[in-house]
């Protein structure tokens, strides 16, 4: 396997990235997962933007947007494989120990593995915990993911595939790794960026292809939705056959299935929309 890390290609079991990278140390860094099919990024472009703007929060320098680009074709060409899951990663880079950057500048670091197509149905789970809306890095991608971690492991434990969040207020918000959407009284719905959820590029290409409304919701919206499904980068449109066990209605209902249709139509005829 070969990866992209500071400029060059370099064979992933002997590249190295320091110990005292902040990106390990205190978890300063952002980061995109991107679908790529047969060699092709899939809206690599938004991707690109969205990690700038994750960076920006951050208190980073903006990444060039080419070497991320170049990064990402050469790490695809060393590895060509059918449908994978490529990883672009940002950090503060060598800095001293505890919270203070340092002068080295950043690290980025392109890997990509191969991937399986997900499921058309899934199993998630509601969990105590809660995201902050009102956090310093509400809404960007960084790659501090040690909450997603203990809430995806208690999904699995559970035999669910994903575990969704509330906000500090009860409001519906996100899964650890996706979007979520909900069908009430036949109307497509989704929480607002101001929930605190991440601001998806899957997402907002639902939003915009199928008309889904952002409007704020209740937790318990999740037990009178007729419809619920995820959105993400691997995902794509997945529906939600149980929440916390108990069986949705429908799975994949119409609403749903016409947005599996809509997006599978439209993405595929544009692979940077």
């Amino acid at each position: 396997m070969r990866i992209w890390l500071d400029g060059a290609l370099r064979n992933a079991d002997s590249a190295q990235v320091s110990v005292f990278d902040h990106g390990l140390t205190v978890g300063d860094g952002v980061f995109e997962t991107v679908k790529a099919e047969r060699g092709t990024a899939f809206a690599l472009t938004r991707h690109v933007d969205r990690l700038t703007r994750s960076a920006r929060g951050l208190g980073l320098p903006d990444p060039d947007a080419d070497e991320v680009r170049r990064a990402c074709a050469a790490v695809l060409e060393a590895n060509p494989l059918p449908l994978a899951r490529m990883r672009i990663t940002y950090t503060g880079g060598v800095s001293p120990l505890g919270s203070d950057r340092g002068d080295a500048g950043p690290t980025l670091v392109v890997a990509v593995a191969e991937e399986t197509r997900r499921a058309d149905t899934t199993d998630v789970i509601t969990v105590p915990w809660v995201r902050n809306e009102r956090s310093a890095v509400a809404g960007l991608k960084t790659t501090s993911y040690a909450e997603n971690v203990v809430a995806l492991a208690a999904a699995h434990r559970a035999g669910a595939s994903e575990a969704l969040f509330a906000n500090t207020v009860g409001r519906l918000c996100e899964g650890t790794g996706s979007n979520v959407f909900v069908v009430l009284d036949g109307v497509l719905y989704t929480p607002p960026l101001a929930s605190g959820c991440l601001a998806g590029i899957t997402r907002a290409l639902v939003v915009d292809w199928v008309g889904a409304k952002e409007a704020d919701l209740p937790f318990e919206a999740l037990e009178q939705a007729e419809e619920v499904f995820l959105t993400s980068t691997l995902r794509d449109v997945q529906a939600v056959r149980r929440v916390d066990g108990r069986a949705v209605a429908a799975a994949p209902g119409p609403v749903t299935a016409e947005a599996m249709r809509i997006f599978e139509a439209r993405a595929g005829a544009d692979l940077d929309p």
